[in-house]
């Protein structure tokens, strides 16, 4: 990738642009006085999409306004993404933005019809998730069967995913494990979960709340998560890495966050993140949340923006060191 260096230094250099100066004066006091819309860059289904339903019912029952969720899937998230940076920087339009959003596409340089440190106010995380790798139940049992099945097939193995995280595990995994992979690339989880279903690909690495059902009622077998964290419905599931013997593959997973367009007030951008937090405290919402696979954590803006620049750094390297190009 060109120029790596340099994208580093403009990152880490970067900081908001101020709120206009009416918005500032207003205070966020009577927000919110209307309805609000969290965007959600992907088809409805996944867990990006699940989360912020879940979030946007308790926002609008405890401020007394509808919360909208909008579908705008396309363009790796860079349609919704999009639409929310060109959006009034009043708090009335969120976007649940996703790992692929705010640190993939750059890092890999894709072209982006938006500026993801300029054009965005970061709010909180909302959640940091585990991917599954799956297979169909008449498919292999084990990790092990599946390598040997991409081993022995000519043209090798297809597989499906919905993000940049996803797609980068399944390439992986494959490579280190030595067999060949075609991907089958979807807009987002409902579309993976389908492709597996149909019989179009021969696994999916994807996320645990579009999958769970699927798993429980015996259509899908999970062989394997892509880290470390639990997962209650699927306590005895081992990571990847080691059911494999490949720990050169480490610890992924994607996350998702909630932003506001840049030059949002930092009072309307507070009274979001602690309302988020309320919510999170709720041990009914945590619980509900964990047994479809969605672990909760929210942050401050501050921490959010420190840790996703982070990520850039990161995973500028792992694209530049790797031949996976989306």
């Amino acid at each position: 990738m060109k120029n790596v260096v340099g994208l580093m230094g403009i990152v880490l250099a970067l900081t908001f642009p101020p709120a206009p100066a009416a918005a500032q004066q207003s205070g966020g006091k009577d927000f919110p006085n209307r309805p609000i819309k969290i965007v959600v860059p992907f088809p409805a289904g996944g867990p990006t999409d699940i989360l912020s339903r879940i979030i946007g019912q308790r926002l609008s029952e405890d401020w007394g306004q509808p919360v909208v969720i909008e579908n705008r899937p396309g363009a790796n998230t860079g349609i919704g993404a999009q639409a929310v940076a060109k959006a009034a920087p009043d708090g009335y339009t969120l976007l649940a933005a996703m790992d692929t959003t705010l640190v993939m596409n750059p890092a890999s340089g894709a072209s982006m019809s938006y500026d993801p440190f300029k054009d965005f106010a970061p709010i909180t995380l909302l959640a940091k998730n585990v991917s599954l790798l799956m297979v169909r139940a008449d498919g292999p049992r084990t990790v092990k069967e599946l390598i040997a099945r991409g081993k022995a097939a000519k043209s090798g193995l297809n597989y499906g995913a919905g993000i940049t995280v996803t797609r980068l595990i399944g390439y992986q995994f494959a490579k280190l494990a030595g067999f060949n992979v075609v991907l089958i690339p979807y807009k987002g989880s409902a579309e993976v979960v389908q492709g597996l279903l149909g019989g179009n690909v021969d696994f999916i690495v994807d996320g645990v709340a579009s999958s769970l059902p699927l798993i429980k009622s015996g259509k899908f077998r999970a062989l394997a998560k892509s880290n470390d964290r639990p997962i209650p419905a699927l306590p005895e599931l081992e990571t990847l890495s080691k059911v494999a013997d490949l720990p050169q593959l480490g610890d992924m997973g994607s996350w998702i966050g909630l932003v506001a367009p840049a030059g949002t007030p930092p009072a309307v951008v507070a009274k979001i993140q602690a309302q988020v937090a309320r919510i999170y405290a709720d041990p009914a919402v945590a619980d509900k949340l964990q047994k479809i696979g969605i672990s909760a954590v929210n942050s401050t803006p501050e921490e959010f923006d420190r840790f996703y620049r982070g990520e850039i750094v990161h995973w500028t390297k792992v694209f530049k060191d790797s031949p996976i190009k989306f």
